[in-house]
């Protein structure tokens, strides 16, 4: 019952998406408990989304001490990752999220420099 409920909240979250003006990010960050690494990663994130994002995202926080189950669900290998489920593809970033730059186009919100 309960994968029953995560499809039809992930179905409900892209279709409101898919609604929108502009594409809504939904996005889901791994940390393990409340490690420098992993405060500095929610602080990374936030700052990004609040500037870059702002009414458009959706973050959710994962403890992988807190729900092993649903860490190993999304294949989470290392801590914090940072997962962007919508607008697709699915995109994967690993670390504290320092690196603005790489994060921003990790997130496909500023072009590559060539």
């Amino acid at each position: 019952m309960k994968k029953l409920q995560d499809v039809s909240a992930s179905f409900d979250r892209a279709a409101a998406a898919a609604t929108r003006k502009d594409p809504a990010f939904v996005l889901r960050l791994y940390v393990a408990g409340a490690t420098p690494q992993s405060t500095r990663a929610l602080m990374n994130i936030k700052e990004i989304c609040e500037e870059h994002l702002q009414g458009r995202y959706e973050l959710d926080v994962v403890d992988v001490f807190v729900k092993p189950a649903q860490a190993r669900a999304e294949d989470i290998v290392a801590v914090p990752t940072l997962l962007k489920k919508l607008p697709a593809p699915l995109r994967r970033l690993v670390g504290d999220l320092s690196n603005r730059e790489r994060v921003l186009i990790g997130l496909n919100l500023k072009p590559k420099q060539s």
